[in-house]
């Protein structure tokens, strides 16, 4: 596979430079937004990923486009709602898709950031959950590699070679295999434990890495690991009592994998002086597991703890003002980043609906939205007990300190004020009654602009377990 990487970075080697600025960005899967200790979290120890934000900036009003898995990254690739290419739940099987009105995978024709960044000279990687196409029985979906990428290496939720779970418990002397049946959606494939499987995920990507340093051409990384959505594996020495000290054992052990590649990274002055790391989840917590600290919600949720991400950008050498500052004014999303980072690498990534935001990014300026942001819930999650108990707002929209839930005829409107009751425990619609009819109209008008999905209210779970 190292053979694999090195042809592909050193054929595609010509004559761009390393000026521009490598990106190697990291998606965390289920990730509550109060987990690491840099963010207020206080039961797990996060040293690296506290380093980094001290080294670096947070971000404290960072969103997702999403409460869920696969449009949260279908919106992080496109720079655009993920809506618009009938990605609003997660990928599932191909009758469970159907269902929801789904697409069975993202269309290679959609904007993508690794391909822009490809076209203006950078080696892509992709090493990682992709979950945009080619799990279960959708075995026909495109390579990860259609979508801009050099290189891939993920899980058992997209097509190409791939790293697939062993599971070892206390006692237990050989270790077991989850979805066996992955190893049909394309290899080569490689058994890890799955207490493991980030540190593979990161020398896969520190190679590929080494290569486009040695190649000199600018790299562009995704890391994408899965460890803290359910089901829990941390190592065999660390089994903890609950869910939530199993949650809290495979957290603490990603962050000490993941300093392997920070470390390399700060290291090398080659990388160190030039390299941008962006770090977040892709949605909010499972309930039991993660934190969303003071928010209110979790993961498939359009409360804030659903869609409200942690986000640290480490950049020594291009961040501006004092190390380890905090940015709790800009209101950025995770669709923000393709035009950002594509702006940053002196190139621009078309369709976007997302925002320039590179200015804050490198702190240099608050980003100030032109736009305001809007959510609608996935198809499936009106109500999901006992998960779910209660039907949840279908649409929500954020126009600077006002935040407004609603439900598809603009019915059950319920406004907040986020700088003051960040938590939304107090509905202030009756007493701004014309700035809700406005917020609510404007949340309306985006809904029904964007391609109608499955979302007609209660729906049955999925035959198979969700991802």
């Amino acid at each position: 596979m190292a053979r694999l990487l090195a042809a592909l970075v050193l054929c595609a080697a010509a004559s761009f430079g390393s000026t521009r600025p490598n990106f190697v960005v990291v998606f965390i899967d289920d990730l509550g937004w109060g987990d690491f200790g840099c963010f207020g979290g206080k039961d797990a120890r996060t040293p690296e990923v506290d380093r980094l934000a001290a080294e670096g900036r947070r971000f404290t009003q960072f969103y997702v486009n999403s409460p869920i898995c696969s449009p949260s990254r279908c919106a992080l690739l496109t720079g655009q709602h993920p809506q618009r290419w009938r990605i609003t739940s997660y990928l599932n099987n191909r009758a469970d898709n159907e269902r929801r009105g789904l697409a069975q995978w993202l269309d290679p024709k959609a904007p993508s950031l690794a391909r822009t960044l490809k076209e203006a000279g950078y080696a892509t990687g992709q090493f990682g959950k992709w979950h945009l196409g080619g799990q279960r029985d959708v075995d026909d979906a495109p390579a990860i590699t259609a979508y801009g990428y050099d290189a891939s290496l993920t899980n058992f939720e997209g097509m190409g070679p791939k790293l697939l779970p062993l599971t070892l418990r206390p006692g237990e002397e050989k270790p077991g295999r989850i979805w066996a049946d992955a190893e049909r959606l394309g290899g080569p494939a490689k058994w890890m434990l799955r207490s493991e499987i980030t540190s593979g995920f990161v020398d896969a990507a520190s190679a590929f890495i080494d290569q486009s340093t040695t190649a000199g051409r600018p790299f562009f990384v995704t890391v994408m690991p899965d460890d803290v959505h359910s089901p829990f594996w941390p190592p065999v020495t660390d089994f903890r009592e609950g869910k939530r000290g199993l949650y809290l054992a495979v957290l603490e052990s990603m962050d000490r994998q993941l300093g392997r590649l920070f470390a390399k990274v700060r290291a090398d002055v080659r990388l160190r002086d030039n390299t941008i790391i962006v770090l977040c989840s892709d949605n909010g917590p499972e309930p039991g597991a993660g934190s969303a600290g003071q928010l209110r919600g979790h993961k498939t949720q359009i409360y804030e703890g659903g869609i409200r991400s942690p986000l640290v950008a480490w950049a020594p050498r291009l961040l501006r003002g004092a190390p380890g500052g905090e940015d709790s004014t800009s209101i950025i999303a995770a669709f923000d980043l393709a035009p950002s980072l594509a702006r940053l690498a002196g190139t621009r990534h078309e369709g976007a609906d997302g925002e320039d935001a590179s200015a804050a990014l490198l702190g240099t300026s608050a980003h100030r939205r032109a736009k305001p942001l809007v959510w609608r819930r996935p198809p499936d999650r009106k109500n999901w007990p006992p998960a779910l108990p209660e039907s949840q707002p279908d649409l929500a929209i954020r126009d600077g300190r006002w935040k407004l839930l609603c439900d598809f005829d603009g019915s059950g409107a319920r406004l907040h004020d986020l700088e003051t009751d960040p938590s939304e425990s107090r509905d202030l619609a009756g007493a701004e009654p014309a700035l809700a009819e406005r917020l609510t109209k404007a949340v309306l008008e985006w809904h029904r602009s964007m391609p109608p999905d499955g979302a007609l209210g209660p729906t049955k779970p999925a035959a198979k377990k969700k991802r």
